[in-house]
């Protein structure tokens, strides 16, 4: 990397609020690290301590109402995060892509959809009968794509990701390592004594332009389909029962559980460890806490938190009166005892 500040304003179309043009940047770091060769950005409000003594020679601010060293050059942007992105993605480092082809040491049904010049199938990857695999779509090593499976266009199947029989991806789809699409879904009668267990026959849709973090499992559907729609993020160790329908561009933070028949709507965030019951309604836009229980439905728009989950304001009030408990309680015990001497 080697840009001058003028260069970087026009990379990320930003405004040169402070510095001269022609001052020449090698590098790119965090606030608290930078040195005065390297670009910063100043996205959050937690991190103003850090831009205060910052030894960045550039920072990337969204206000010019910001206090910064003298000695950085600043470039006003509309997202300081997505700029800083952008000057990533043109210098960091390219992640190593696998070359199109078929390993040798791969397993490609006879009756498999590919075309081995315009995908990459990686070594010990195993591609069963009849699954059909997109144009510039990569298999990792040890993955698998089950039967009749379909993989869409340009999807990125990490290494040791399986994709269930029948499951189907759309377009643009990322699958981390150890992902799951199509485990059975957790389904049993009690019946004579014992657990029978319930077959689950129906598939996982995965929508366009989805990203599935590592070890996350989406269990298939008892019938019909478990839906994750268009533009969802899923982050790492998430479990997804059953015949689950999650909306359109909804963040499913990490260790967050979902139980079967649940819909979630568009637009939903679901903070870490947050725990969702079966059979309930999540509606459109709204926002869960981390570790909340959710056991009903949540409103659109409404934001929750707390175990059971309750409207934010509400927990907040709560847990206000739970931490005054011990001081009440106190007080109680010092009247009683006053009661009882009289």
């Amino acid at each position: 990397m080697n840009l001058t500040l003028q260069e970087l304003a026009d990379m990320v179309g930003g405004t040169i609020v402070r510095g001269d043009s022609s001052q020449s940047f090698a590098g790119f770091a965090a606030l608290k690290t930078a040195m005065p060769t390297d670009v910063s950005f100043f996205g959050n409000p937690k991190y103003a301590a850090d831009l205060a003594d910052t030894k960045a020679g550039a920072v990337l601010i969204k206000t010019e109402d910001v206090t910064a060293p003298k000695t950085a050059a600043l470039v006003r942007v509309e997202n300081p995060v997505m700029a800083f992105d952008t000057v990533l993605r043109n210098f960091a480092v390219p992640k190593p892509e696998a070359a199109m082809g078929v390993h040798p040491s791969a397993v490609v049904a006879d009756d498999a959809t590919l075309n081995p010049e315009r995908v990459s199938i990686g070594p010990n990857a195993v591609i069963e009968a009849g699954a059909e695999i997109g144009d510039g779509s990569r298999i990792g090593s040890c993955s698998v794509i089950g039967v009749g499976a379909k993989v869409g266009r340009d999807c990125e199947i990490a290494s040791g990701a399986h994709v269930g029989y029948g499951c189907i991806v759309g377009d643009r789809v990322i699958l981390h390592s150890g992902a799951i699409l199509g485990a059975d879904g957790f389904g049993f009668e009690f019946v004579d004594g014992r657990h029978q267990k319930i077959e689950q026959l129906g598939i996982v849709r995965i929508e366009n332009d989805v990203e599935i973090g590592a070890s996350t499992t989406v269990d298939r559907a008892r019938f019909g389909e478990t839906v994750i729609g268009e533009g969802t993020k899923i982050d790492n160790q998430v479990q997804i029962g059953h015949n689950v329908v999650i909306g359109r561009h909804c963040i499913v933070v990490a260790q967050t559980g979902i139980s079967g028949s649940t819909r979630i709507g568009n637009y939903v965030t679901l903070a870490a460890r947050t725990g969702v019951a079966g059979h309930i309604q999540i509606g459109d836009g709204a926002i869960t806490g981390g570790r909340s229980g959710v056991i009903a439905d949540v409103a659109p728009g409404e934001k929750v938190f707390g175990y059971p989950a309750k409207p934010w304001k509400e927990s907040m009030r709560t847990s206000m009166f739970v931490k005054r408990l011990g001081g009440l309680y106190n007080r109680v015990k010092k009247l009683e005892e006053r009661l009882g001497e009289e």
